[in-house]
């Protein structure tokens, strides 16, 4: 069994990845983004934390937290939001047999992706990172044509002109 180090720091930002464990044809996040949503709200009200930005996807998503002051707890975050949002859904994917020894379900990937930002450059490579992912995948020609994001929300803060496209260093970028 393999033994994954985290970084856990108490307080800090971090930009995730998240994935469904079918991710060709699937677009359960979008198709349930309700679902989502509830999940991610429920668990902000028990262990709160904020979200900078998100960007939700058919099939993974990507998005920055920063934690409260005294908390490195973003892996029971985590696996709340993903047993609430699945059990939401009608148990129909398919399931290994090693998920089915374990009791789960067949809809996310076990693991996902963290990372600590660093700094406000980090922070903002990232932030653009997850607003042209849309466009990256070829789902929308412009970053404020995807609904399932908070682009909007910084175009609202000043931070992007709402005509934006991400600079080259980010097209070519994948953190995936």
């Amino acid at each position: 069994m393999r033994i994954y180090k985290r970084v856990r720091l108490t307080g800090a930002q971090y930009f995730f990845t998240v994935n469904l464990a079918e991710r060709q044809g699937n677009d359960q996040l979008i198709r349930h983004v309700d679902h989502l949503r509830t999940a991610f709200r429920q668990t902000r009200d028990d262990h709160p934390f904020n979200i900078d930005a998100i960007v939700i996807l058919p099939e993974h998503l990507h998005c920055i937290w920063p934690l409260p002051p005294g908390d490195d707890d973003y892996p029971t975050r985590w696996r709340l939001i993903k047993t609430r949002f699945s059990m939401r859904l009608t148990a129909d994917e398919a399931i290994s047999a090693s998920r089915k020894r374990k009791g789960e379900r067949g809809i996310w990937q076990r693991r996902y992706w963290e990372h600590y930002i660093r700094n406000e450059r980090d922070f903002h490579h990232h932030l653009d990172y997850i607003h042209y992912n849309p466009v990256k995948h070829g789902y929308v020609q412009a970053a404020k044509d995807w609904p399932y994001s908070s682009f909007q929300q910084w175009i609202k803060r000043g931070m992007y002109p709402e005509n934006w496209a991400a600079s080259p260093d980010i097209q070519d970028y994948s953190w995936e």
